[in-house]
């Protein structure tokens, strides 16, 4: 799901601004982004974000200003500048062309100049950024878990709709078999006109439709499903894949409710339940 959370934590020596957000995503994914001086704290932020968070796609970004201090110091390559002046003096000699080098002439040959990072005291440092990152994860957890509450509370009332709709299904289908022995009887009826209508072979006839139709094995197993789901939701431990595989046998069992039943009215509640159990599986991609 989606989250955000901010953390900032000033020292003596050290400003630092931790922001963790999140898209959403089926599998936990993190990426770090850091000031290039700063690039051995990546493996540590992602360590402590790993323990914090168990899904989503990640983005933590750092911003780290020193206080009162250098990040970095440049040095000039006084060998490498005598090398130049020399080569160009002997040069404007040989060319018979004047010498007239000055400093701005060096300054503007890269070369001489090393840009050179003042060594960090890098525990210390990963203390100030932990507290920082620690006040950002907090945050950052709080409010994906406002918003897990939430989806919570939606996927519990489409479970309460969905298993309204199954019972309402299963009322159903003494109907519909009564329904198939009235039609098989006046088919029969008027084919037959005056002759006289076996009962036993009609009623044969009428249970293996209801046979074929039956659909209590189904709604049984779905109910189950969803009592399951209930369970689950209310775990404190990661549950994703568990509750895709249960959509998924959910799915299949409102599918074959609505192969077997051959009744326009249990057909539409099946298209309403398969609805509801689709909208409940794009909320679990997010709720953890």
């Amino acid at each position: 799901m989606t989250g955000y959370g901010r953390g900032h934590c000033v020292t003596p020596l050290w400003d630092i601004l931790a922001e963790v957000r999140s898209v959403n995503h089926r599998y936990l994914e993190v990426t770090v982004k850091l000031p290039k001086p700063f690039l051995f704290l990546e493996d540590k932020i992602k360590g402590k974000v790993l323990g914090a968070v168990s899904r989503g796609k990640i983005e933590v970004s750092l911003s780290i200003f020193s206080i009162g201090k250098r990040e970095t110091e440049v040095e000039v390559n006084l060998e490498t500048a005598q090398s130049y002046l020399s080569a160009l003096r002997n040069a404007s000699h040989i060319l018979g062309l004047e010498d007239d080098f000055t400093l701005t002439d060096l300054m503007r040959i890269p070369d001489i100049f090393t840009l050179k990072r003042v060594e960090v005291d890098e525990e210390a440092l990963w203390a100030v950024v932990s507290e920082a990152l620690d006040g950002a994860l907090q945050a950052f957890c709080a409010m994906r878990e406002t918003e897990g509450v939430r989806m919570k509370g939606d996927i519990y009332d489409r479970l309460l709709l969905i298993e309204q709709m199954v019972s309402e299904v299963e009322k159903r289908m003494p109907l519909v078999k009564q329904g198939y022995y009235d039609r098989l009887y006046q088919k029969i009826s008027e084919l037959l006109s005056s002759q006289q209508i076996d009962e036993g072979r009609l009623l044969t006839e009428a249970a293996i439709f209801a046979d074929k139709i039956a659909v209590d094995e189904e709604t049984v197993r779905l109910k189950s499903h969803l009592s399951q789901f209930h369970g689950m939701l209310k775990e404190e431990i990661p549950v994703g894949r568990k509750l895709d595989f249960l959509v998924q046998e959910m799915n299949r069992e409102a599918n074959t409710i609505g192969s077997k039943a051959q009744d326009l009215e249990v057909a539409r509640k099946v298209v309403d339940i398969k609805s509801e159990i689709e909208k409940i599986r794009e909320q679990i991609q997010n709720i953890e």
